[in-house]
């Protein structure tokens, strides 16, 4: 049990969390795993008990560990199932679920995005064009350009004119928004997006669905690839 190393005496339960879930991200903790008892754990990680206490009622609201009466506290199966309710936890535990979310986003916006070339109104058109002057204004601001790629994203999606579409897109949106938090920050692909966003919009503009659709597997490429590229150097 040496990977648990002391954490500052002040720390917080947050950090404390953050601490845990380093060394199961690190695979130093495997799932299934039972953890020390908490006299022993608080005096490894020089903590006190009611912090390290309430660092582990929150890991098991999130289904991190499974604390067994009479038994001990164990990290639970990490079933991404089990996870749901925390999605940034998803994310931080397997880079491979932002390769698989882009894999149904490539699926549905490409499709979401020749719909809206055929449907979209003019009104829509002026309110694409206002959203990417605000993404163009705010390179260099990782949140604020998040925010106006999730607008003009939801703007498109409106433009497809399905409820069904709006809705599942909605439904994912935390996902997107865990997922574009990570991608914002790898240099260069703010200004490739904004590029793509361009290129989207001239394709929705022209009311041509194969050429939105195509843009908008380019876009997702992109972003995917600088994703790739980012996991790779953390290798």
């Amino acid at each position: 049990m040496s990977s648990f190393e002391p954490v500052k005496k002040s720390a917080l339960p947050q950090e404390i969390i953050t601490k845990l879930l380093s060394l199961i991200r690190g695979r130093e903790l495997q799932p299934g795993s039972k953890l020390p008892p908490e006299r022993e754990l608080a005096a490894m990680l020089q903590v006190s008990r009611p912090s390290l206490r309430e660092a582990l009622r929150a890991l098991s609201i999130m289904h991190v560990i499974e604390m067994r009466q009479g038994d001990g506290t164990y990290i639970s199966s990490l079933e991404p199932s089990l996870l749901a309710d925390d999605l940034g936890f998803i994310f931080l535990m397997d880079d491979s679920t932002f390769i698989q979310l882009f894999e149904a986003r490539r699926i549905v916006e490409a499709g979401i995005a020749a719909l809206a070339a055929q449907r979209i109104t003019e009104e829509q058109l002026a309110d694409l064009e206002v959203c990417l002057t605000k993404a163009a204004a705010t390179i260099g601001s990782h949140q604020a350009f998040l925010e106006a790629d999730l607008d003009l994203h939801a703007q498109i999606t409106e433009a497809a004119g399905n409820p069904f579409l709006t809705r599942f897109m909605a439904s994912i949106s935390q996902l997107g928004l865990a997922s574009r938090g990570r991608t914002v920050e790898i240099p260069g692909v703010a200004e490739q997006a904004l590029e793509d966003h361009r290129a989207i919009i001239a394709a929705i503009k022209k009311r041509d669905p194969e050429a939105a659709r195509q843009a908008m597997l380019a876009h997702l490429d992109h972003v995917e690839d600088g994703l790739e590229n980012l996991i790779h150097e953390q290798e």
